[in-house]
């Protein structure tokens, strides 16, 4: 084998943890504003996931019904409706239950596992316990060759292009928009934020709705390189947990750092071996560094 041809291998490798990366980041992303910012444990925030998913998969499904021209413009379309149907899912689980869970970790971690198995079994019953996959535009479809033989998926080209509009608009919104500055006032000292009129109750609210809108995101994404369950997004949990501890559990800048360095060492260790084992090996290099620095890569410095 040749040198070009160990390069093109490795680079192609590369750019397959660079989807994973997207993914990771997504569902970290929504994480890191639930738990980092709000210290709730949402257990079921892979099945937000999967509600952009399948969200993606009917859209496909009603698109081939009303005309076959339409699969070619129905995505962005999608990906919208997979945000605005996670965001009221979570805006009504946060308004129904979480909202009086505040302040008992364990006690949210357990009554979100159960909203998890009952979504889980809500998917099994009315859309089918099978794997699904939505038909892709043709858009998104073959591969881009910068040289021969290395071949660049396009799904993951837009999958990627998705994940840096989103992260950036996540960045802006929280340090420019009057969201943003509630969000940082309750986090620094909730107090003190309720004392000079900010509606704390509403923030989180609105914070817990948009960090699952994030997640149906990632559902929708999810669709390029993968088909979709009742349990798609638990195989995704804890890998997204993972993430925003390894990276700081309040830090944005740690979930970018953290996905990365955790989707490009299990991608390019899968090249070597087994897909279990290095999934094991990297998390066993997270866990060695975390047991060297617990607060994570990026700890944020807030007053509680």
């Amino acid at each position: 084998m040749s040198f070009n041809e160990l390069l093109n291998i490795g680079l192609m490798q590369g750019f397959a943890g660079l989807s994973l990366f997207a993914v990771l980041l997504l569902m970290g992303l929504g994480l890191a504003i639930i738990f980092g910012q709000m210290g709730v444990i949402n257990m079921a925030h892979g099945e937000f996931m999967t509600i952009g998913a399948y969200t993606v998969y009917l859209g496909s499904t009603l698109a081939s019904s009303i005309s076959p021209g339409a699969t070619a413009y129905y995505f962005p379309l999608a990906i919208l409706a997979a945000f605005a149907f996670a965001f009221a899912a979570g805006w009504l689980i946060e308004w129904s239950l979480i909202r009086h869970l505040y302040k008992r970790p364990l006690d949210t971690l357990l009554a979100t596992w159960g909203v998890s198995l009952a979504m889980q079994q809500s998917f099994r019953t009315f859309i089918g316990p099978k794997e699904v996959s939505p038909t892709l535009p043709d858009w998104l479809l073959g591969s881009w060759a910068p040289s021969e033989g290395l071949d660049i998926p396009i799904n993951g080209m837009f999958v990627l292009g998705l994940t840096a509009v989103v992260t950036c608009g996540v960045l802006i919104a929280l340090h420019k928009s009057r969201w943003g500055l509630r969000v940082r006032a309750t986090v620094s000292n909730r107090v003190m934020a309720n004392a000079i009129g900010i509606d704390t109750s509403k923030t989180d609210r609105l914070t817990f709705a948009i960090g699952c809108g994030i997640a149906g995101v990632a559902g929708a994404a999810f669709t390029t390189i993968g088909s979709t369950g009742p349990t798609s997004g638990s195989l995704y949990i804890v890998d997204a947990f993972l993430v925003v501890t390894f990276g700081g559990a309040a830090s944005l800048l740690g979930t970018v750092v953290s996905a990365f360095g955790i989707a490009q060492t299990q991608s390019i260790t899968e090249f070597f071996m087994a897909g279990s084992m290095a999934k094991m090996l990297t998390l066993s290099l997270v866990v060695l560094i975390l047991m060297a620095r617990p607060q994570g890569l990026f700890a944020s410095k807030v007053r509680r």
